[in-house]
């Protein structure tokens, strides 16, 4: 076994189970690896999740992949990445290879393993003799992660690392659903239902196409306040309003684009009746595997659409140097998105705030 490095990690045993604070090792990175140490890592509802939920990660597992962070090492094959760069972790694991990396698509990529090392291999981080699991190939709640270069990203030096560590997925979900996605633009009107971290990014991202009308829903009226603040144009409280009939008032007839933003099949049902004819729906909540939406044929007679978004369309090293370049001047807002700055020892405790409601991350800090 390589030397490595040390470190300590947040470590789920067993689905709904508290995270233990273990000591581990990651291995030297291979060829086409970087170390990283991590500074900064974002507690995501898709975390929760998945320490509630089996989505078929082996544990022992690593959660956490919004991560930021300085690269230590790097594998002999690494030429964009250098030992002292700051980065990002983006996961959107692609090969690099196949048609949809080749054509500028790796959020469509074929060969999403090829990010991973194989089974008879050296695992990238152990405890006790015994393989831990990454979370996405990325496993951020811990000092340092070991990844494939493709996920990581370097991003400008005065970027602070609370805020750079959204970068990679609530951020470029959102931002990415309006701005690659959908490719809303000046004058088009926008409908966001659901405003929690992904949703105010879509909200943002409709802002900065200059879309004419953004019309968050939400049934919290704290997230609704947090969507005006970020862009929205109108407000609607969904268990007060008739969302779809309030939406065509204000639009005179319906929006370009809606974005659902939950996962919700009967949310789904209200995206595509908002929408005017020639409309499209986007999908950016991940639904349950086994759901099934029933959608009437007259939406079609109508030409509107409905397509499924992922990681919104992001191409990791054209698209996060630019969210960062906007954060730097004043155009995007990532501050009002972090509510906590916590240390890895407090990890259960944004988890818990997350169950509570919480509508802005918790960041835990290594420094």
């Amino acid at each position: 076994m390589s030397a490595g490095v040390g470190g300590t990690a947040a470590v789920l045993h067993g689905l709904g189970e508290r995270l233990v604070l273990e000591e581990v090792r990651w291995s030297e990175p291979a060829p086409q690896e970087v170390l990283v140490r991590i500074e900064a890592s974002g507690i995501c509802r898709s975390d929760l999740t998945v320490s509630r939920i089996d989505n078929g990660f082996p544990l022992p597992l690593i959660l956490g992949h919004e991560i930021a962070g300085v690269v230590e090492r790097v594998g002999s094959a690494v030429t964009s990445l250098s030992p002292g760069d700051h980065v990002v972790a983006c996961p959107v694991n692609h090969c690099g290879r196949c048609r949809s990396c080749r054509i500028g698509e790796p959020f469509r990529c074929s060969d999403h393993a090829a990010t991973q090392r194989r089974a008879d291999e050296e695992p990238r981080v152990s405890a006790d003799g015994r393989s831990l699991t990454q979370f996405i190939g990325i496993g951020g709640f811990s000092t340092h992660t070991v990844m494939h270069e493709n996920l990581v990203v370097r991003v400008p030096r005065e970027l602070p690392f609370h805020v750079a560590c959204l970068l990679g997925c609530g951020v470029a979900t959102g931002l990415g659903a309006a701005l690659h996605s959908a490719r809303v633009g000046p004058g088009d009107t926008v409908l966001v239902i659901g405003c929690g971290g992904v949703g105010l990014n879509v909200v943002q991202g409709a802002r900065l196409a200059g879309a004419r009308r953004i019309i968050a829903v939400d049934r919290n009226p704290a997230a609704l306040a947090l969507a005006t603040e970020l862009g929205a144009t109108e407000a609607l409280q969904a268990d007060e309003v008739d969302v779809v009939a309030a939406v065509k008032e204000i639009t005179g007839g319906g929006v370009s684009h809606a974005f659902e933003v939950i996962g919700v099949p009967d949310t789904v049902g209200q995206a595509m009746d908002a929408l005017r004819k020639g409309g499209t729906a986007y999908l950016v909540g991940v639904q349950r595997p086994d759901a099934v939406l029933g959608i009437p044929f007259r939406h079609f007679f109508e030409q509107k659409g409905i397509r499924g978004v992922a990681m919104g369309s992001t191409v990791p090293h054209v698209h996060i140097p630019e969210y960062a370049d906007l954060y730097l001047q004043g155009r995007l807002y990532l501050d009002a998105l972090v509510a906590n700055r916590i240390p890895l020892a407090d990890v259960n405790d944004g988890f818990d705030r997350l169950l509570d409601g919480a509508l802005a991350r918790s960041v835990i800090e290594f420094a």
